[in-house]
Formats: structure tokens, C-alpha cells, sequence
């Protein structure tokens, strides 16, 4: 981690592969993440709520609650925090950049293993 100021813009320039979120800093028991995203990702859920901000682009993050299945877009600017223990799928039509607060203990996937679940050794390797 930095004792710098961050610029998420030039931090974002960094990645190259989307759905492998990069730990950028540390808030007390949570981590903040930063990643590219495009297409679907996968259905999963957290113990823990799951706080989203777009950076550019936009993203659809599909949800099931309740057996309905409900939708919130998310553009440029915009935060949702998905509460815990309910099923979600993001899904970006083309390439979006999101900032993400998760807690340090919040497994990428769930308990779901899917073929883009990274583990937080990955998540944590600089950028």
C-alpha cells in the first residue's frame, strides 16, 4: 500500500484483465478494490454487503431476491451496495471501471468457484 495520494484514472490504466479486481488500499477490516469489467461475470453471493462505484462506464448488476429477479444500472458516478447474503450477477455491456469495498475476508465468488474467481493473493499483487 501507498503513503500517496491514489489516482484511480492512472491506477486503472494498469489492468489489463477484466473481473481480477486489485487491491489498492485498506479502510480498518475492508479492502478497496479497483477493476475492469466486461460481459457477465457470474451468480454469487457474500456474507458481507458488497459496495460498488463506477468509475467510467457503466454496469447492470442483475439480482435475485426473494426468487424475483430485479436489475440496477449503474453509471459514471453512481454507487450501489449489494446487502449481504443476496444472489447477484455483474454485467457490463463494454468495458467498465469500478472501485469496490469489500471486507478483507470476502472470497471473490462467494462461495461459488467459477472459472473468473480470483483468489485475494492475486488481488493483492501491485499494480
Amino acid at each position: 500500500m501507498s503513503e500517496k495520494a491514489i489516482n484511480l484514472k492512472q491506477k486503472a490504466k494498469l489492468i489489463t484483465d477484466h473481473w481480477s479486481p486489485r487491491v489498492i488500499a485498506s479502510v480498518d477490516d475492508s479492502y478497496v478494490k479497483i477493476a475492469k469489467v466486461k460481459g457477465a461475470f457470474t451468480w454469487h453471493d457474500h456474507a458481507e454487503d458488497e459496495f460498488f462505484m463506477i468509475i467510467d462506464g457503466s454496469l447492470t448488476i442483475e439480482l435475485k431476491i426473494d426468487d424475483k429477479q430485479e436489475s440496477v444500472k449503474l453509471s459514471q458516478g453512481e454507487i450501489y451496495v449489494v446487502p449481504k447474503g443476496v444472489m447477484h450477477n455483474p454485467v457490463a455491456e463494454e468495458e467498465c471501471t469500478l472501485l469496490l469495498f469489500e471486507k478483507k475476508t470476502t472470497a471473490h465468488t462467494g462461495d461459488v468457484e467459477a472459472d473468473l474467481t480470483q483468489s485475494i493473493e492475486q488481488q493483492l499483487k501491485p499494480l
